[in-house]
């Protein structure tokens, strides 16, 4: 199984790396690592590149993200069921409206499910356990009520991170199989990075993906 394991910096997936250093790929999977930058238009051309040179069997990205549900407690790792674009469209005279609001996108127009890119999760050997999330990126991380209040409002969303969308429209569009792994790092409030735990959150990411390589090796290979 060829497999490809992308993140917005080296920093999410080091342990990930270190237990690939230290053991090598597990047998019958070759993994490749690809560290695709913050944001979604760094995360596009990389991605986008990378998988004109090579297309994998499955492509997984981890990361950590920020949680609108305060009942999810920090580090806990979630599966991205489907994915939108949070800050994509038009200030209409105070009013925010998206690119399906404005008719510039049809909804359901390809890769789009309505106006979200889902996961079906076809062509994966298996699911892991964990809760599904519905995500949403964008490219400034959210910070003030007001804003808080737009996209809770108009996306009902669990988990805000800045690569999301765009992993999902490749993979959708090159008919790669993936997953979206995210690690809850903070919640989505007024900015205060004191109440912020990234090293629980890597280290959960990271447990819960290296179980999950390990996992997809053995269903592979029988």
């Amino acid at each position: 199984m060829n497999l490809l394991v992308t993140a917005a910096t080296a920093l999410e997936i080091k342990p990930f790396q270190e237990y690939l250093a230290q053991n090598g790929a597990p047998e019958n999977c070759q993994v490749d690592i690809l560290i695709g930058g913050i944001g979604l238009m760094h995360t596009a051309w990389h991605l986008g590149r990378e998988l004109a040179r090579k297309k994998p069997d499955l492509a997984i990205q981890a990361g950590i993200a920020g949680s609108f549900r305060r009942n999810w407690p920090l580090g806990q790792v979630v599966v991205i069921g489907s994915e939108q674009f949070g800050d994509l469209g038009v200030d209409d005279n105070g009013t925010f409206k998206d690119l399906f609001d404005t008719g510039l996108w049809p909804a359901g127009l390809s890769p789009f499910n309505g106006n979200s890119l889902v996961n079906t999760f076809s062509g994966l050997p298996f699911v892991p356990e964990l809760p599904l999330a519905k995500g949403i990126s964008i490219n400034m991380v959210t910070g003030s009520p007001a804003s808080i209040e737009r996209l809770e409002q108009k996306y009902a969303p669990d988990i805000e991170s800045m690569e999301g969308a765009a992993f999902h429209f490749a993979c959708l569009q090159e008919g790669v199989p993936f997953l979206q792994l995210r690690s809850i790092s903070n919640y989505v409030e007024a900015r205060d990075r004191s109440k912020w735990n990234i090293p629980l959150a890597v280290k959960q990411l990271n447990e819960t993906l290296i179980s999950l390589v390990e996992q997809l090796a053995v269903k592979k290979g029988k």
